[in-house]
């Protein structure tokens, strides 16, 4: 079966989160490296002796990667065209290095304008065609959480969404979008977001608009989004602006068709569940097409759909997804049909926790480009995606097991692996399950110092081992962290899913040998 309109594959990259490094995507020759040697491990107790780190750690060897961990292959843009993508969505948020009065929407770790290019550079000698996105309307909190632009706020208190009525929240959009502009060359689509524009309407400004005669909220989201549209037209005339659809589903075809959106952008209709609705979603193309829009995208997800602090990506899940929009793009008019964006979220907004790294993913992705390049899943495909990523075994319908491959990342992916399944539950045995902790070391004789000598032998080599060994699994998680990603997002990625076991670990150790020194 032909993939037929969903020959455009662009891969989703949100850098809103865990934002890899320029040379994790593309070769960076000169300032692509802001290097952090030697990264701290804050909270994180140091390694503890114990026997041999070479032995298996609860059932899982702890994979013998040499350091410092190099990549297993240069780049993934080259990966992402050997897999199928013909393009990439590039949702930079805080990551672009804005300038001038939008320099403080940078985050410490943005991208410099080297890199962009560097990475920009890469994509056009993979023949991976560009769209960036630019948040214009919901989900500004990137921008709306600062001090100079909390002004600009639909609702006072919300940093979430822009005020539609003033002149200077369309002056920040279109200077935003003209300097993301000024750094990509020939572009044939632009997207403007638009998605999930909560509170619209709430603010006093909006208020006031509603009660004049024959105004609504779905009026207002229109307006902004054609007023958007029409600045991306007039500057920029052979770019065609992208929304997300959740807006405008429910809004009346007539409402939609009078407004005058349809001529000026392609809507991107997004679902991320595995059984999504086929015969729907093929009735509400048609109805955007009786409404006067030209072209419609589709949104699947790779990863970041499944929970917002998910860790591991279940590729089942994902594959399924894939599969349905293959049926309704097998039931739509192939010339209705733009192409397709391989959704991969790393948070669900702004202020939200991370979901599964970008290199956790990219079995995922995998396997959901192989599906839509080739109009379905086989056997056959499944050996060539192991191919290519010099995996064995890959699983869909449990998470991945912990076998090594040659992608890049792939020992953050075995590592994670290893962590996620067995660092809290071998934790909690210890300090939960086990009756000599539980029964002769409990908070009372911790605060107190007790032990009784005899008891301490029944667990304490335990402790002392399982903490070396999950020491030396985390260090070793660390350096392959730092080849992909800057400090602060490994800290919160420990922060979130390590130190809070470890330290458990940590601190019991640590009472054991001051109960003991009380002792002598």
């Amino acid at each position: 079966m032909a993939a037929g309109g969903l020959r455009r594959r662009l891969v989703h990259l949100d850098l809103k989160g865990a934002p890899p490094r320029a040379s994790y995507l593309a070769e960076v020759r000169q300032g692509g490296r802001r290097g952090l040697p030697g990264l701290p491990r804050p909270g994180l107790p140091p390694a503890s002796p114990g026997p041999s780190l070479g032995r298996p750690l609860l059932g899982l060897p702890r994979p013998d990667l040499p350091r410092p961990y190099p990549l297993a292959a240069p780049q993934v843009l080259p990966l992402l065209r050997a897999l199928g993508a013909t393009g990439l969505l590039l949702e930079y948020e805080d990551t672009f290095p804005y300038a001038g009065p939008l320099a403080p929407l940078r985050a410490p770790h943005h991208y410099s304008p080297g890199e962009v290019r560097a990475v920009l550079s890469q994509a056009r000698a993979q023949g991976l065609e560009v769209v960036p996105l630019v948040q214009a309307f919901g989900h500004m909190e990137f921008v709306l959480k600062h001090k100079e632009f909390a002004h600009l706020r639909e609702v006072k208190v919300f940093p979430n969404a822009l005020n539609p009525h003033k002149e200077e929240s369309r002056a920040l959009v279109k200077a935003m979008i003209d300097q993301v502009m000024a750094l990509h060359e020939d572009l044939k689509w632009f997207h403007i977001g638009c998605d999930e524009v909560y509170y619209l309407g709430e603010g006093e400004e909006s208020k006031q608009w509603l009660q004049q005669r024959n105004n609504t909220p779905e009026k207002l989201c229109l307006s902004h989004i054609k007023a958007v549209a029409s600045c991306v037209a007039s500057s920029y005339p052979a770019v065609t602006p992208i929304v997300w659809d959740d807006m405008l589903r429910g809004i009346s075809e007539e409402t939609l068709a009078e407004s005058g959106v349809p001529q000026l952008v392609q809507p991107m209709i997004w679902d991320y569940t595995a059984d999504l609705d086929v015969e729907d979603k093929v009735h509400l193309i048609e109805k955007y097409r009786r409404c006067g829009f030209s072209k419609v995208w589709f949104a699947s997800a790779f990863k970041g759909a499944t929970g917002v602090n998910q860790s591991l990506t279940l590729i089942g899940h994902h594959l399924k997804n894939h599969l349905q929009w293959l049926k309704v793009a097998g039931s739509s008019p192939a010339d209705v049909l733009e192409g397709i964006a391989l959704t991969g979220w790393q948070r669900y907004d702004h202020f939200s926790v991370l979901c599964e790294l970008l290199p956790v993913a990219i079995p995922s992705l995998a396997v959901c480009l192989q599906a839509l390049k080739n109009g379905g899943y086989s056997e056959k495909i499944k050996e060539n995606v192991e191919k290519l990523l010099g995996m064995s075994n890959l699983e869909t319908d449990t998470f991945m097991s912990t076998s090594l491959g040659t992608f890049p990342g792939s020992n953050i992916l075995t590592l994670v692996t290893q962590v996620s399944f067995y660092l809290k539950s071998s934790v909690d045995d210890l300090l939960e399950r086990n009756r000599y902790v539980t029964g002769w070391f409990s908070p009372y004789h911790r605060k107190r110092n007790i032990i009784h000598p005899i008891i301490m032998h029944h667990f304490q080599p335990d402790a002392v081992s399982l903490l070396s060994k999950w020491n030396a699994v985390v260090q070793d998680l660390q350096a392959a962290m730092e080849q992909v990603f800057h400090r602060c997002t490994i800290e919160e990625w420990m922060e979130e899913n390590v130190h809070p076991s470890l330290q458990k670990l940590q601190q019991v150790v640590d009472d054991l040998d001051k109960a003991i020194k009380a002792q002598n």
